[in-house]
């Protein structure tokens, strides 16, 4: 059973376009691991400061890996000063 993530980000108001920047980077080396089944990013139309990626995994062993990667550990990184607290992951299966 695949397991689907939602990782949401808040932008601070003068830094809406840097995280995007940041985010969107993400967009084609994730998609490029063994086990990303989809990765892609929302921006919420009533708040533009709300980025949220919506995930989904052939396995915890493949999230774990992603969560090893160079380009996720730099994001972690450079977007600390970008947002307005810690970045929300929720860890869900399919009912």
């Amino acid at each position: 059973m695949s397991v689907h993530i939602i990782a949401r980000f808040n932008a601070k108001p003068d830094s809406i376009d840097a995280l995007r920047k940041q985010l969107l980077a993400m967009l084609e080396p994730t998609r490029q691991e063994a086990g990303c089944i989809r990765y892609d990013l929302l921006n919420n139309i009533a708040e533009p400061t709300d980025f949220t990626f919506v995930e989904e995994w052939a396995s915890q062993a493949a999230i774990d890996a992603h969560m090893q990667t160079p380009h996720l550990q730099a994001l972690l990184v450079d977007t600390a000063p970008l947002i307005t607290g810690p970045v929300d992951v929720r860890c869900l299966t399919q009912c």
